[in-house]
Parts: C-alpha cells; structure tokens; sequence
C-alpha cells in the first residue's frame, strides 16, 4: 500500500545553543573549572586506589592464605565467603557515598559552568 503523501518534515529540537571550541577551551583553562576537576579527583583516586587495594588483598589471600580463609566463624560461614560479601557491601557503600559527594559537591558547580556557557552563547 503507497501513499503519494509527502513525508513529513523534520523539525529540529529547540535547545541551547552549543558553544564554540573557544569557549570550551577558554572554560578548561579556567580557575573555576580547575577547582572543580580537583574536587572530583581528590575523591575519586583515593577511593579507587583503596578499593583495588582490598580488592587485591581479597585475591591475595584467597591465593595464598587459603587456611586463613577457610577458618569457620560460624556454622558453615568462613572468612572468605564474609570478606567476600564485604566486597559487595563496600562497592554499594562507594557508589552511595560518591553519589552523595557528587550531589553536594560536583553537580552544583558543574551544573553553574553550564549555565553560563549556554547563556554566553
């Protein structure tokens, strides 16, 4: 079945304007943008640096510890399967914490970058 109906025309969504190369250049160089990749990396590394390193201890002693980790605590709960979940109790306890970090910190400093760079256009 065909139609001699035109198609329908394409409208483009109105949105702000997108900001030169100069600006996003001249925005990257700023003290204000600075502050706010220190603040994020002065979260993020130390925090990842320290995740991997119990990460890799976990692998550690599952490799060469294996009668630490098999010790029984309780029933037939040992060290391993405990430090185990411990590492999901720390992953979703990182993200939450980021998330927080993120919401105070980040969000509101990124968000005023961007309305200035909209509006400046």
């Amino acid at each position: 079945m065909t139609t001699d109906a035109a198609p329908p025309e394409k409208t483009l969504a109105a949105g702000p304007a997108q900001p030169t190369t100069e600006q996003f250049i001249e925005v990257q160089e700023s003290a204000e943008f600075g502050e706010l990749r220190r603040t994020y990396r002065s979260f993020a590394f130390p925090l990842t640096i320290a995740f991997i390193a119990w990460y890799l201890l976990y692998v550690l002693l599952s490799n060469y510890a294996g009668g630490f980790m098999g010790t029984k605590l309780f029933g037939n709960i040992n060290v391993a399967l405990v430090l185990g979940l411990a590492q999901f109790a720390t992953t979703f306890l990182i993200a939450w914490f980021y998330s927080r970090h993120a919401a105070g910190k980040l969000d509101p400093r990124a968000e005023a970058i961007k309305s200035r760079m909209e509006a400046g256009v």
